[in-house]
């Protein structure tokens, strides 16, 4: 099944080997790190990977895939992008459910749509297209199309 299967999520990028039995290095586009753990299915293109091992390094992973165990295999696997199938959030969107969104407040005021979500250390920010920027914990309710904010006095303008 290719990787643009709608079932299937971007979760990360395979960057160059580490070490010569087979380790590459992974930058991960998730929050979800079980992505790394041990028995974990990604996908690159129609190929199936199974992580064998994985341990955090610096700003991301160095994970042993089954069956991948020389460098010239994991040089092949340079470049890479990573699909998962989704994992159940609970009432968490999805950041591609939230693009292209209306953005309201409580009283229904609109704020602008969602152009672009934007990681950041502290919450991920709802970009708007008027430039505003929504952190993610003012969000109080989504609905397909349609997000509702509780922003703090100030945030917007009148």
């Amino acid at each position: 099944m290719p990787d643009e299967a709608p079932d299937r999520l971007e979760v990360g990028r395979i960057g160059r080997p580490h070490g010569l039995k087979g380790d590459v290095t992974v930058m991960l586009v998730t929050d979800r790190t079980e992505r790394t753990d041990p028995g974990a299915e990604l996908y690159a293109g129609e190929r199936t990977l199974v992580v064998q091992t994985a341990r955090p390094q610096r700003a991301g992973w160095v994970v042993h895939f089954v069956g991948v165990d020389s460098l010239d295999a994991a040089e092949a696997l340079r470049g890479a992008v990573l699909h998962a199938a989704p994992i159940e959030r609970g009432d968490d969107p999805w950041v591609h459910e939230l693009i292209g969104c209306e953005v309201r407040d409580l009283t229904g005021r609109l704020l602008g749509t969602v152009t672009v979500v934007e990681a950041n250390p502290a919450h991920d920010l709802l970009v708007l297209d008027g430039g505003a920027l929504v952190p993610m914990p003012f969000v109080v309710e989504h609905t397909p199309g349609h997000v509702v904010v509780d922003p703090p006095d100030g945030l917007f303008s009148e």
